[in-house]
């Protein structure tokens, strides 16, 4: 597939890629609603989609508050699209979205990290076709998921610049009636299968489903299904007895960030004619917990992340592109990390394909409120199901966290309604995705957890102390906080330091950390003796340091905000290099 493609688990060979110049407008005192500019848009600003208005990149670059802006673009749709149904998809529209085709409204959509889409086959005619998008963003709201995206106009400690409006790919597809709507991919490492599940828009008499499976161009599995209902269920043996594709010595088929192999797959749709076909992929791995440690494919698996923020300077959240998604685990790679902690941005699924194709874990987090409500709580469980589903598929993810350091749930240590959200949470996760762990907390004032993820910025002497039992850990007190919320206790989940070190060293700003350097040797020193202490613990099973690049102010990256090393990364390589 081309690495640009916005959909990377369930691709078609025809699509239209409707990112670049829109027409924009600022709607300040809400008035393009009475003045009906769904119909009629104003005379304009031009913007560069999908950057949002804050950004470089976007043309505006205009940090302060708009609360409500517009968009504006003029289509033609391809004549061989004539008779099929349409479909307009959003990559991630911030936060509240109205979509407007020749004036009409097609779909409304809340919720500013997860894809939304439209079929628009009966708005549209031919010749030119007007798009027109409604954004709402309540800057001050610190109810609604946002993440690390500030609530005051200037960024200040670990909150930075918004990002409003449109910041994922817009794009259209054509379809036929009877196509396919969702597939999700679930390995069993343990028997060698993988299980399928198609659901398809619509059932015909004569309907089949064509499965083909290969692996580096070998093909292992062709089969052909007659399908008599929507939803379809299948297991494919990959194993096939073959002791190589499972070897216990080495990683065989299955995928690891040092081997990440994956199959490759085309489903064929037919009635009387082909109606679709969809390539698609999947990796052969299990995570797991067992007796206190985390495993991978069976085997214990010590896990070595750093903290990713996914911002860019000139882009905020939005990456300049898929190249620039890719060289940010090209970077963790080389400095001998093996996977990352995405830290409350819900990624941009390029990143996650990228991740599936060169090696590399990722824990999918999800962006957190600041504050309780019961409106937050829904606003974040719906999402959530929504980035759960969406990136299931992905082979590199293995593990689940929802909420972090309390965010959203302030009170969670001592109050019952926000413990009960935190179990929500975590069960309701458990619930969509039966194959990973899940945090339900991470940081500390956990409820219950499959891993007991604990931040801790202190000296190497003092994590060296506080580590090096199983009581002392549960015991510690990191910010001041307890490890689990009153009424719970550890269960024997693997535990990890799951956000430390913070080293700051300045090179072309100023700014702060958790604790500060004057030279990249000495950031070498300081990387090392944190990590060492932690990496030497007799009962710690992975680490997450903080972070891979600056942000803004937040000078403690070893890369600066873009990208440029602050030290010589080989030197970070062999220290990480140690533990295993």
């Amino acid at each position: 597939m081309t690495y640009n493609y916005p959909r990377p688990q369930l691709v078609r060979d025809e699509w239209v890629n409707l990112n670049g110049e829109w027409s924009f407008a600022f709607d300040d005192d809400n008035r393009g609603l009475s003045q009906k500019w769904q119909k009629q848009f104003p005379e304009a600003l031009k913007i560069n989609v999908p950057f949002a208005y804050q950004t470089k990149l976007s043309g505006i670059h205009d940090p302060s508050f708009h609360d409500i802006v517009w968009y504006s673009r003029t289509i033609t749709i391809p004549q061989e699209w004539q008779g099929k149904q349409i479909i307009l998809h959003f990559g991630a529209v911030d936060y509240r979205a109205w979509i407007y085709v020749n004036g009409e409204l097609v779909t409304f959509h809340e919720g500013g990290n997860t894809p939304f889409k439209a079929i628009i086959s009966e708005a549209v005619q031919e010749g030119n076709n007007q798009i027109v998008v409604r954004v709402e963003d309540p800057s001050e709201d610190q109810t609604i998921p946002r993440g690390k995206q500030y609530w005051h106009e200037q960024s200040e400690s670990i909150f930075y610049t918004r990002t409003t409006g449109i910041w994922q790919t817009v794009w259209m597809e054509a379809v036929e009636p009877i196509h396919v709507q969702k597939l999700r991919w679930t390995p069993n490492v343990d028997k060698g299968d993988i299980q399928m599940e198609l659901e398809l828009s619509g059932i015909d008499h004569h309907l089949e489903v064509t499965v083909d499976i290969s692996y580096n161009g070998k093909n292992l599995i062709n089969d052909t299904l007659r399908v008599h209902e929507i939803y379809t269920k299948r297991s494919f043996n990959i194993r096939n007895r073959f002791v190589d594709r499972s070897n216990i010595h080495n990683d065989g088929w299955y995928w690891t960030p040092e081997n990440p192999n994956l199959f490759d797959v085309v489903l064929t749709v037919k009635t009387n004619q082909t109606v679709d076909r969809v390539s698609s992929y999947f990796g052969m791995r299990k995570v797991s917990v067992h007796n206190g440690e985390f495993r991978l494919n069976n085997k214990r698996y010590y896990q070595k992340l750093i903290l990713d923020q996914g911002y860019f300077p000139e882009g905020l959240l939005t990456a300049p592109d898929s190249e620039a998604l890719k060289r940010d685990i090209e970077l963790a790679k080389e400095m001998g990390f093996n996977g990352a902690r995405k830290h409350q941005k819900v990624e941009d699924p390029r990143y996650l394909y990228w991740a599936d194709r060169l090696g590399f874990l990722v824990w999918g987090e999800m962006a957190n409120a600041g504050e309780y409500s019961e409106e937050a709580a829904e606003r974040l469980t719906k999402e959530w199901m929504d980035v759960v589903n969406r990136d299931y598929n992905h082979p590199c993810i293995v593990a689940w966290m929802p909420l972090n350091e309390s965010w959203g749930i302030s009170r969670v240590a001592h109050e019952i309604q926000q413990q009960h959200h935190s179990l929500a949470m975590y069960y309701v996760t458990k619930s969509l995705d039966q194959t990973r762990p899940v945090l339900s907390n991470d940081g500390w004032e956990h409820t219950i957890s499959d891993f007991c993820g604990i931040h801790n910025y202190q000296s190497a002497e003092e994590i060296e102390r506080a580590y090096a039992t199983i009581d002392s850990a549960i015991q510690s007190k990191p910010a001041n906080r307890q490890i689990y919320a009153d009424g719970f206790s550890y269960r024997g989940e693997p535990i990890l330091i799951t956000e430390y070190g913070g080293i700051a060293y300045t090179v072309d700003e100023s700014g702060w950390g958790y604790s500060s350097v004057q030279s990249s040797e000495e950031l070498v020193e300081q990387y090392e003796a944190v990590t060492a202490a932690i990496g030497q613990s007799p009962i710690l099973q992975g680490y997450c340091y903080t972070q891979l690049t600056d942000v803004e102010q937040e000078i403690n990256g070893l890369l600066t905000y873009d990208r440029k090393p602050k030290c010589d990364l080989k030197k970070i390589k062999e220290i990480n290099d140690r533990f295993s």
